[in-house]
């Protein structure tokens, strides 16, 4: 006689997620860092308090994946829309999801006064060098010599400036705040980059500080390569400029 074992399910949707079918281009990695912020909001029991906040850019239908409230900013408020929300209502879990074109540059103003302030939110900052939605024209991040529909000869940096590094730019704020890179392009990284999110959303649960996690992200589409072709691309040129890890915790400052 033999004796069926009962089926032990050891992966599924998070409750945070719907079953939206994506609308991300392949190889994208958006949806891994969806996954990510809606796994530490399960796993935090914060999901019944969280508003996020969606920007303007690849991820502006970000409230269709959410199983949580959600805001629809102009482009680059999404910081000023959150820092009202948890003003009026701090005992919810208030988050911006942003790439790099509307954080760091309409947006750069609103994300350092935000973090200046101390403002008690989450940023999840996606940053792939490039803007996604609009056409893959250069972003403040891209790359020096990084090649756009706005610079087909290479990003120049005598007329542009150096490419903007936002994690060790708010870091140099006196206010206390965590801040942190991460990467999603592999398996180790992505486990990395959980333990990241899921430490910002704890910081704002115990109400300590603004925090930011920044992911460098993979562009497939409009860095012109197929998607194995650009994570390795990602770890050979992003990594370099914009090197991975923890550039601030709140405890640090005095």
């Amino acid at each position: 006689m033999h004796t069926v074992q009962a089926e032990k399910t050891i992966f599924q949707r998070p409750e945070s997620l719907t079953e939206t079918v994506t609308h991300y281009c392949p190889g994208c990695t958006h949806g891994i860092i969806h996954r990510l912020v809606a796994e530490s909001l399960d796993e935090l029991g914060l999901r019944e308090r969280a508003v996020g906040v969606a920007p303007v850019g690849c991820s502006v239908l970000i409230y269709n994946y959410f199983n949580c409230d959600f805001l629809e900013a102009p482009h680059g408020r999404a910081p000023a829309l959150a820092t009202g929300f948890k003003r009026i209502r701090n005992d919810m879990i208030v988050f911006t999801y942003q790439g790099d074109g509307d954080l760091a540059s309409i947006g750069m103003g609103e994300i350092v006064h935000a973090a200046n302030r101390g403002e008690k939110i989450t940023v999840v900052f996606v940053n792939n060098a490039i803007y996604g939605m609009t056409g893959g024209q250069m972003a403040p991040t891209t790359l020096a010599g990084q090649v756009t529909t706005t610079c087909p000869h290479g990003r120049d940096t005598q007329q542009t400036g150096q490419p903007i590094r936002m994690s060790e730019l708010l870091a140099t704020l006196a206010t206390p705040s965590y801040i942190e890179r991460v990467s999603v392009h592999s398996p180790m990284h992505i486990i990395r980059a959980k333990k990241a999110v899921r430490k910002a959303f704890e910081y704002q649960k115990a109400g300590t500080c603004f925090s930011l996690v920044e992911v460098l992200s993979t562009c497939p589409t409009n860095w012109g390569m197929t998607p194995t072709d650009a994570t390795k691309w990602l770890e050979k040129n992003l990594f370099a400029y914009y090197p991975l890890g923890c550039y601030k915790k709140p405890e640090e400052v005095g």
